[in-house]
């Protein structure tokens, strides 16, 4: 299996954190790892085909909002806390609250 590749932490641009951020599936997953931590990919609860569900991980793990690990066979995923929080303080705890608001939510 081939180790996947992420950017060093002075590599990371708020744009890229941002476009990784835009799309509801990825902000779903960002959502639980922030809630449950480190995951496999098969126990992230999002209905995505697995090709689907690689790429939006693929895309968060590239914009270096996600680090990703391998553990024999699977891909262990975590957020990358301590790397967003000190280039962008408070970025990640706004992130969390605002997507576990319920849509169009109060």
């Amino acid at each position: 299996m081939r180790i996947p590749s992420h950017p060093a932490r002075r590599d990371i641009q708020l744009s890229g954190v941002f476009h990784a951020l835009s799309d509801p599936a990825r902000l779903a997953i960002v959502a639980q790892l922030g809630a449950d931590g480190e995951r496999y990919c098969s126990e992230l609860d999002v209905r995505l085909s697995k090709s689907t569900l690689s790429h939006h991980l693929k895309v968060l793990r590239e914009a270096g909002v996600t680090w990703t690990r391998i553990d024999g066979t699977r891909r262990l995923t975590a957020l990358r806390r301590d790397d967003l929080d000190a280039l962008f303080p408070g970025l990640l705890p706004a992130v969390l609250g605002a997507a576990a608001q319920p849509a169009g939510g109060a």
